[in-house]
C-alpha cells in the first residue's frame, strides 16, 4: 500500500478519523485494507477549507459544480466489492470528482484509470492526488459514458455516478471475469448494481446490491 503524504493533519485529529473507521465497521465494512486505506487518506485536503470540519463525518459533501464528494460509507463499500475478487491490476473509474475514491482506490489497486467529464474538477484532482503522492493513476477528460477503450479492457469498472441504463459501452470494455459497479436508476430509486462478465463470453450477470443516492451520468464534456 503508497504511503500517503500526510499533510494539513492539523485539520483534523486522528479521533475523528478512527470515530469514521469505527462507524463503518458498524455499517459492514469488513476488509481492512479498505479500512487503512481510508484511514490513511487526508479527506479534508479533497474538500473546500469551509467543509474541513465536516470531512470526516460518514456523509456526502458538495464540491461544487452540482457534484459531491461520496459518503465514505459508499466508497468503502464499492472498493470492497472491487476487490471481492481478488487484486485487480486495471480499474477504471468514471467520475474522477475531486479525487477522494481515486485516492482510496490507487492505495489497493495496481493501475487507476480515471476519466472525468468537468474539466476544473479533473484539474483539482490531479493536483490533490499529486500532493498526497499518489503515482499511480492515469486520468483523462472525457465522457464517462463512453469509458476509455484505448486503455481497456478492464477488471473492474466502477462509476460514482448512476445512469439511468447501464451503458453497453462499459460493458464491453470489461475483461473475461471482469466486472462493474455501478449505481443505476433514475433519481430516488437508484440501487447499486455489479455486472459480471461471464469468463470470455459476452454475456453478464447482474447482482443488487443495496439502495443508493449519486448524481446522475451525464454525457458530454464542461470545460
Amino acid at each position: 500500500m503508497n504511503q500517503l503524504k500526510q499533510r494539513g493533519i492539523g485539520m483534523t485529529s486522528q479521533r475523528t478519523r478512527e470515530r469514521l473507521i469505527s462507524r463503518l465497521r458498524e455499517e459492514g465494512i469488513e476488509n481492512q485494507d479498505v479500512l487503512e486505506a481510508i484511514r490513511n487518506t487526508p479527506r479534508h485536503l479533497f474538500v473546500d477549507e469551509a467543509l474541513a470540519h465536516r470531512a470526516y463525518e460518514d456523509t456526502a459533501l458538495p464540491i461544487g459544480y452540482s457534484q459531491t464528494i461520496s459518503q465514505p460509507y459508499i466508497v468503502a463499500r464499492m472498493t470492497e466489492i472491487a476487490l471481492s475478487q481478488g487484486k485487480p491490476d486495471r480499474l477504471l473509474e468514471i467520475g474522477t470528482g475531486c479525487g477522494y475514491q481515486t485516492a482510496v482506490l490507487a492505495q489497493l489497486v495496481s493501475r487507476v484509470f480515471s476519466v472525468e467529464r468537468i474539466e476544473p474538477l479533473l484539474d483539482r484532482a490531479i493536483e490533490n492526488l499529486a500532493q498526497i503522492g499518489i503515482s499511480n493513476v492515469v486520468c483523462k477528460l472525457a465522457d464517462g459514458k463512453m469509458g476509455w477503450e484505448d486503455r481497456g479492457p478492464f477488471n473492474v469498472i466502477l462509476s460514482a455516478a448512476a445512469p439511468e441504463k447501464v451503458p453497453p459501452e462499459l460493458l464491453d470494455q470489461l475483461a473475461p471475469d471482469g466486472m462493474l459497479i455501478i449505481p443505476v436508476g433514475p433519481e430516488g430509486k437508484q440501487v447499486l448494481a455489479v455486472v459480471h462478465r461471464q469468463g470470455e463470453a459476452k454475456e453478464y450477470k447482474t447482482y443488487e446490491m443495496e439502495p443508493v443516492r449519486f448524481v446522475p451520468l451525464l454525457s458530454g464534456v464542461t470545460r
